[in-house]
C-alpha cells in the first residue's frame, strides 16, 4: 500500500480473473472462452481496418455497430448502448442507475465483479442466497430499495431462469432498474430483450466475448428504454467518449452479421456440453443443468481443490473458487471435443 493512494484505491477489493497461463500447450478451461475461432468474415474485416485511418479517432457514437445490433435484437437503434466489453457497460450502469444510499440486490453466488463495482462506487448491497437447488431466488430479488442485478444464466452455476421468472422480478421492482446480464444467454437460455419494450426499468447487457469468440476484442452492449440508454451515454461521455477502437468496431459489425457461422459453433458447443455432462455424471460427479458454455461440477471421490490442483499439474486449467459456498465445486469451460476427452481421461485416472 502506498501513501500516495487515494481512499478509493486503498479500500478497493479488485476482481480476480481466472489464471492466464503463458504456456500455449496447456488446455485452458478456466475462463469460459469460446473454443472456436471468430468468424472468418470478422477476421477479414479487422485485417482490412488496420490501415492509415488508425491515425483518426474512432466513432464516438458507434452508429454503424448500433444499427447492426438493433437489427439483430429487433429493437430501435436509440435503445442500444455499446461499450468496451460488457464489464465496462456494467460499470457504467452501476454509476448511472444505483445510488450510494440505497441497497441493491444480487444473488449471493454470482459473477464476482458485481460486489467489486458496488464497493468501488460505495453502493450498499444485499446478497440473496440461492435456493437449495442452486437456482436464483426469484422472490428474494423482488421489492428492492435500490435496484437489482443478476446474470441469466447465472455464473458460476450455469443455471437459467425462464423469461417469465425474469419478468416477475422486473415487474416487482417498478421504480428501480433491473439489470439482467446475458453474457451466456446464447448457449441455451431465454433472452429478456423482448421485455425491454414494455418495461422501462429493464436493462439487458450482452457481450461478444463468449458466443462470438471475441473475448480479446472487448465489445459489449446494452438494450433498454431510451431514458436508460441516455443515462449510460451521460456516464460514458463523462469518462471516455472513444471507448471502442476502429478495429473492434469493424470486427464486431462483421461478427454480428455472420449468423450462420455462429449458429453452427454454438450448436457444436451445446452438443459437447451434453456429452461431457453425461460422462462426468457416469463418474459419479454432480453437474448443474447448464445453459452456458461451462459446467458447474461437484466432484465425487476427489476434493474440488485437489481436482483443480491435480489437473493443473497435468496441464489442464479449470476454475476453483476458494469461497464460502463454492469450496466443494469447480467450474469447467467447454473446450473442443479433443480437449474435453483429455479432461475426462485424466479425471478417470485420478479417481480410479
Amino acid at each position: 500500500m502506498s501513501k500516495f493512494w487515494s481512499r478509493t484505491a486503498r479500500e478497493a477489493e479488485p476482481y480476480v480473473p481466472g489464471e492466464q497461463p503463458s504456456d500455449v500447450n496447456v488446455i485452458k478451461l478456466n475462463t469460459n472462452e469460446n473454443p472456436f475461432p471468430p468468424s472468418p468474415l470478422a477476421l477479414e474485416a479487422m485485417e482490412q481496418s488496420i490501415n492509415a485511418d488508425l491515425k483518426k479517432y474512432p466513432s464516438p457514437t458507434a452508429d454503424r455497430l448500433k444499427a447492426v445490433i438493433a437489427e439483430r435484437e429487433g429493437v430501435d437503434v436509440n435503445k442500444v448502448f455499446v461499450g468496451n466489453g460488457s464489464d465496462e457497460v456494467l460499470a457504467f450502469a452501476f454509476q448511472a442507475f444505483f445510488d450510494p444510499n440505497e441497497a441493491i440486490k444480487m444473488p449471493e453466488i454470482t459473477y464476482s465483479f458485481y460486489p467489486v463495482y458496488a464497493n468501488l462506487y460505495d453502493i450498499p448491497f444485499q446478497q440473496i442466497p440461492l435456493q437449495n437447488d442452486l437456482s436464483i431466488d426469484v422472490e428474494g430479488l423482488k421489492r428492492s430499495v435500490g435496484g437489482v442485478i443478476f446474470p441469466n444464466p447465472n455464473a458460476p452455476t450455469g443455471l437459467a431462469l425462464s423469461r417469465v421468472e425474469v419478468e416477475s422480478i422486473v415487474a416487482h421492482n417498478p421504480n428501480q432498474v433491473v439489470i439482467v446480464d446475458e453474457a451466456y444467454v446464447e448457449f441455451g437460455a431465454e433472452s429478456a430483450i423482448s421485455l425491454t419494450k414494455q418495461y422501462p426499468n429493464l436493462l439487458v447487457t450482452k457481450t461478444l466475448s463468449k458466443s462470438h469468440a471475441l473475448a480479446g476484442l472487448r465489445v459489449g452492449y446494452a438494450i433498454g428504454d431510451v431514458a436508460l440508454i441516455e443515462g449510460l451515454e451521460r456516464i460514458k461521455n463523462s469518462f471516455n467518449s472513444y471507448t471502442i477502437n476502429r478495429v473492434s468496431l469493424a470486427g464486431a459489425e462483421a461478427a454480428l452479421a455472420d449468423e450462420p457461422y455462429y449458429d453452427e459453433t454454438l450448436q457444436a458447443i451445446v452438443k459437447t456440453r451434453e456429452w461431457v455432462t453425461h460422462d462426468l455424471e457416469q463418474l459419479g460427479f454432480w453437474v448443474a443443468e447448464s445453459k452456458a458454455n461451462f459446467l458447474f461440477v461437484k466432484p465425487n471421490g476427489i476434493g474440488a481443490e485437489t481436482l483443480y490442483q491435480q489437473l493443473k499439474a497435468r496441464g489442464v486449467y479449470i476454475r476453483y473458487f476458494n469461497k464460502p459456498g463454492l469450496e466443494g465445486y469447480v467450474r469447467i469451460s467447454i473446450g473442443t471435443d479433443d480437449e474435453m476427452k483429455r479432461l475426462i481421461d485424466i479425471i478417470q485416472a485420478l479417481i480410479s
